[in-house]
C-alpha cells in the first residue's frame, strides 16, 4: 500500500456506508450510475426507490474492494477513491460469479468476498434489463477494454475504479491528494495507471495529473449512448517530473 500522506486514510469495513455515501451524491446524477436503474422495466419506481438502490449498489462495490482492493478517503467522507480491483461477474438464472483481478501481479477467484460484500444481491435487485445492461454489457466491456488497452501490462497496473467528491468538498483539493496518493507510488513502481471516465467535463482533469484519453467506448442499450473515456497515465520517471 502507498505511504499515507496528506491527509488521505484508508476506509474500514466499519466505514463502508460512509465511503458509499460519498460516492452516491458523486455520482448521483451520473449517466453510467444510473444506466442499470434507469430502465425501461423499472419506470413504475419512484426516485426514492431508484436512489436506494443506486446506494446499495455503491455500499457492495465499496465493501469489495475494501476487502480486496484498496479504499481511501479524506476529510470526514468529503471524498473517496477506489482502488485495484476488477470486478467481473457473470450472472446465469439466480448464479453470480465473481473475479476479483488484483494488480499488481495478483489474481484471485473469492467465493467469500461475493458473500461478504453482498455483490451477488445485485442479481435479484437489479431488473431483467438491469441485468442486461450490468452483466452482459458494461461488465464485459470494461474487462475486455482493460485488457486490450494494456495488454500485458493489464496484471501490472493500477486501476481507478471510482473517485468522487461530494459537492460540499469540491474545490478544496482533496481529489489531487487522493490521485496523487496512488499515482506517486506508481511512478516508484514504474506501473500505469488506468482509469475510465463518464463525464465530459474530467478528462481536461485527469490530463492535468499525466492521464490521455486512448480510446472512448459506448454503452448502447439505453436511448442514448453512454461514452467512457479509456484513459491511461504511463508512470514518470525522476528525471521527468
Amino acid at each position: 500500500m502507498p505511504p499515507l500522506t496528506d491527509g488521505v486514510r484508508v476506509v474500514t469495513a466499519a466505514e463502508y456506508k460512509q465511503a458509499a455515501a460519498c460516492l452516491a451524491e458523486a455520482f448521483a446524477e451520473d449517466d453510467v450510475a444510473r444506466y442499470f436503474i434507469d430502465v425501461p422495466d423499472r419506470a413504475h419506481w419512484s426516485e426514492q426507490e431508484k436512489w436506494d438502490l443506486h446506494v446499495e449498489i455503491l455500499e457492495y462495490v465499496t465493501y469489495a474492494h475494501i476487502l480486496k482492493g484498496l479504499v481511501t478517503t479524506i476529510g470526514n467522507f468529503e471524498a473517496v477513491a477506489l482502488w485495484y480491483v476488477v470486478i467481473a461477474l457473470v450472472a446465469s438464472n439466480t448464479v453470480v460469479l465473481m473475479e476479483l483481478r488484483m494488480p499488481p501481479g495478483k489474481n484471485m477467484d473469492d467465493f467469500l468476498t461475493i458473500l461478504r460484500s453482498g455483490m451477488w444481491r445485485l442479481n435479484y435487485r437489479l431488473s431483467t434489463e438491469g441485468k442486461r445492461r450490468f452483466f452482459t454489457e458494461f461488465l464485459p466491456l470494461l474487462h475486455d477494454t482493460k485488457y486490450a488497452t494494456l495488454g500485458d501490462r493489464d496484471d501490472t497496473s493500477w486501476y481507478l475504479v471510482y473517485i468522487g467528491t461530494r459537492p460540499s468538498g469540491r474545490g478544496k483539493g482533496h481529489a489531487r491528494k487522493l490521485l496523487e496518493h496512488v499515482t506517486m507510488q506508481a511512478d516508484r513502481e514504474g506501473r500505469p495507471v488506468y482509469l475510465e471516465s463518464s463525464n465530459e467535463a474530467n478528462p481536461p482533469i485527469y490530463r492535468k495529473f499525466g492521464f490521455e484519453t486512448v480510446r472512448t467506448v459506448h454503452l448502447q442499450r439505453a436511448e442514448r449512448n453512454v461514452g467512457l473515456d479509456i484513459m491511461v497515465r504511463e508512470p514518470v520517471s525522476g528525471e521527468r517530473k
